[in-house]
């Protein structure tokens, strides 16, 4: 029974196992199909190579109009923060006083030369009564001496003349430079001096204008040779950092302090900028970028890198036969979001940018072109 029973069971089992049936194969005998990358093939692009430097706003020219002369203002003749031009009358001051000193000036003169009309008149009769010895050779002598001096004193009384002239002159205040002009300071009825510290206004030149700089000793030893090369280096202004606005005139930079600041370790630096429309104004804080020069380079997007045990840089690289390879990269530095290559890959050579971390050298790979997002 016991027999019968085994034979049974071994029976069952047979049939059960040859009832299964295979398990399918994948489609193409067994075998994934290779998986797809995004590859960019590098070439050689054009490359700014530029410093980005903090900047300040400076007027060309500034003058501050200053009183010559004590008096009362009695007109102000400009409107305030308008253009004035060279030459043209900003102020006028109370005159009378000195109108009555250049009078009284010019009557000295008539004083003093009446004066050596009558004292040479006296030398000449002495000459004559000299000859007929009635009077003495030092009575002569004495009235030429008086003569001369009267030649002195119509001099020195011209001098104060001319000097009260130049000090009514000085009651029209005039604008020495061309340019936008400040509020007034002082006021019509306000007493001004020759030796007051407050000015009547201030004039500055806005077109050109001046962006000075500061780029530490080192640095500015590749901005001295650039500029020794070309003369002048583009240069233009970032006026916004929350914006990036940029402003829409390209100046250059065209002066290099020859010292070093021993405090700060800087050179100054200052560019030009035409400003026609007076937008930058004094004082206001930009950003710089002084363009050193243009040159081709191989460039790498920075993600499509990564970063060694050794601290190098590798890609991946895919072959004319669609196979991985794997190479290290010298860079000279990076642009935008891009590596400058030097060596490792060459122009046509196409580097994985997306997908390379599912591959691995000598793989098997199929390519699209990498589309950069945004």
């Amino acid at each position: 029974m016991i027999k019968k029973l085994v034979i049974a069971a071994i029976s069952i089992i047979a049939i059960s196992g040859c009832s299964q049936e295979p398990a399918p194969q994948a489609a193409g005998g067994g075998q994934q199909p290779p998986p797809t990358v995004s590859v960019l093939e590098v070439a050689l692009q054009p490359v700014e190579n530029t410093v980005t430097l903090p900047g300040r706003v400076s007027p060309l020219r500034q003058s501050q109009v200053r009183p010559q002369v004590e008096g009362v203002i009695t007109e102000r003749l400009f409107e305030e923060g308008a253009f004035v031009e060279k030459g043209q009358q900003l102020y006028q001051i109370d005159d009378s006083r000195y109108a009555a000193q250049l009078a009284s000036a010019k009557a000295d003169v008539k004083s003093a030369e009446a004066n050596r009309k009558t004292l040479e008149a006296r030398a000449e009769r002495y000459k004559g009564l000299l000859d007929k010895n009635a009077v003495s050779q030092q009575e002569y002598d004495d009235a030429i001496a008086q003569a001369e001096q009267a030649d002195a004193q119509i001099s020195v009384a011209k001098a104060a003349v001319e000097l009260a002239q130049v000090d009514l002159d000085f009651t029209k205040v005039y604008a020495p430079i061309s340019g936008q002009i400040s509020r007034s300071y002082m006021t019509v009825g306000a007493l001004v001096t020759s030796n007051q510290t407050q000015q009547l206004a201030t004039i500055t030149q806005l077109d050109p204008i001046y962006v000075d700089m500061q780029q530490s000793g080192k640095g500015v030893l590749k901005l001295r040779r650039a500029m020794q090369e070309s003369g002048t280096l583009p240069v233009t202004l970032v006026l916004d950092d929350m914006t990036g606005e940029s402003y829409e005139h390209t100046g250059e930079l065209k002066f290099s302090e020859v010292t070093v600041d021993e405090t700060t370790g800087a050179v100054a630096l200052r560019a030009e900028f035409p400003n026609p429309d007076s937008l930058l104004m004094p004082g206001m804080f930009t950003k710089a970028r002084v363009n050193i020069s243009n040159t081709q380079e191989i460039l790498v997007p920075q993600r499509a890198a990564t970063r060694q045990p050794d601290t190098s840089l590798s890609v991946m690289v895919v072959n004319a036969e669609n196979k991985v390879e794997a190479r290290t990269i010298t860079i000279a530095g990076s642009y935008g979001d891009q590596y400058i290559v030097t060596s490792g890959v060459a122009a046509g050579d196409k580097v994985i940018v997306a997908g390379y971390q599912k591959v691995k050298p000598g793989a098997q790979v199929n390519t699209k072109p990498w589309q950069p997002q945004g």
